[in-house]
């Protein structure tokens, strides 16, 4: 495997020509990649820089995935108008464990070719000192320079002093742990570039940096948790495939190429590559088992209009008093509460085939019924 495979759909890789001086060295390269644990999921746009890691790792470097427990603590400012809400200790690390488990179903969990780490190993550690000696490397005027600031700057919206530090914050991971590369979306750039400055403050030779593409879901937008409109790569399999099947054929060769990473079969059907690809898809988070199921599921739920089988549907239980809704569904389907608030206000949620409106339902009422939210899940619902 060539430096064109190690790149392949990269949209950066700076300085040029430094990362085939760094292959030069004979030895494995550490090839960083930080997530910060804001939400429970890892989802397929999320997995295209965790492809390139892989190819890393097959080529026999080393895999060093950061778990940003202590960054989340801030929040990543990147492409955002507003502060991230902050997320309690628990939440942190019940995410961390859960991101771990996704992240594998990508790269390959061998000791020799993953390194783990939690940035609150050294973060945590540092003094008030050696935090003013990081914030001397950048100016207030360089970190203005980013596009998210700078909009958030010129249109008087807070700015908070932690937000400032984030980059720093993250560039310090790349001191941490000695990175020769770094990979992150194209929305990373500056904190990736930040990382080289850095590293060179401190000594170390500056890293690569590589840049992967944004993956476009069906809406158009960025695929994203808080906008609903991700695929999380140990989602059930029977939604996984639904939610593949959803995209639009124009976006067809951007997915094979970022996903799948290659070109779209010419001689079917978009129907038919939509389905390969959903196939792909469901395979490596849950094998051959995981696409039979979700492809029945999809045939029998969406193309012909069926219930799916009863042993299909999941099973919850209530107690007694009311049952708010939406976290009911948020509990078994994921998306956030108000996703689903919004669902049942517009009539996409059923019990026993009839609309409900309310958010509050009685858990007698629910004993005993099939919930329907959207056109493919269903959850049966008992009483405790």
């Amino acid at each position: 495997m060539g430096v064109a495979e190690l790149t392949r759909n990269a949209v950066h890789v700076l300085p040029a020509g430094e990362l085939e001086r760094k292959l030069e060295h004979g030895r494995p390269l550490r090839v960083k990649l930080g997530i910060d644990v804001t939400s429970p999921d890892v989802h397929l746009g999320r997995g295209i820089p965790l492809q390139r890691m892989r190819a890393f790792q097959d080529e026999g470097h080393k895999a060093v995935l950061i778990i940003g427990d202590y960054t989340t603590r801030i929040g990543d400012p990147s492409g955002r108008s507003s502060e991230r809400p902050i997320l309690s200790d628990a939440e942190i690390d019940a995410n961390a464990q859960k991101y771990l488990e996704q992240a594998k179903t990508i790269v390959l969990d061998d000791p020799e070719l993953l390194e783990v780490r939690f940035n609150g190993e050294w973060l945590s550690r540092l003094s008030f000192a050696d935090v003013v000696r990081l914030t001397r490397i950048l100016t207030v005027a360089r970190l203005l320079e980013r596009d998210d600031f700078a909009k958030r700057y010129a249109a008087g919206e807070p700015i908070s002093v932690s937000e400032l530090l984030y980059p720093l914050m993250q560039a310090y991971d790349s001191v941490a742990v000695a990175a020769d590369v770094e990979l992150g979306g194209t929305d990373q750039l500056y904190n990736l570039l930040a990382g080289r400055e850095v590293m060179e403050a401190y000594g170390l030779e500056p890293q690569v940096v590589l840049t992967t593409p944004m993956l476009v879901s069906w809406d158009g937008k960025k695929m994203s948790s808080s906008e609903g409109n991700n695929i999380p790569l140990t989602m059930a399999p029977e939604e996984q495939f639904g939610r593949v099947m959803k995209i639009p054929d124009e976006l067809l060769p951007e997915w094979y190429r970022l996903v799948m990473e290659e070109e779209p079969p010419s001689d079917r059907s978009p129907m038919e590559a939509k389905l390969e690809l959903a196939r792909f898809i469901v395979r490596r988070s849950h094998g051959e088992e995981g696409v039979r199921r979700g492809e029945a599921h999809f045939t029998r739920v969406v193309r012909e209009g069926r219930a799916p089988d009863e042993a299909e549907i999941p099973e919850v239980a209530v107690d007694g008093g009311s049952v708010f809704l939406p976290e009911l569904l948020r509990a078994q389907f994921g998306q956030s509460n108000s996703h689903w608030r919004r669902v049942i206000e517009q009539g996409g949620v059923r019990i026993d085939g009839e609309p409900v409106r309310e958010l509050e339902v009685p858990a007698e009422r629910l004993a005993g019924t099939l919930i329907q939210a959207g056109k493919r899940q269903f959850v049966k619902v008992s009483e405790s």
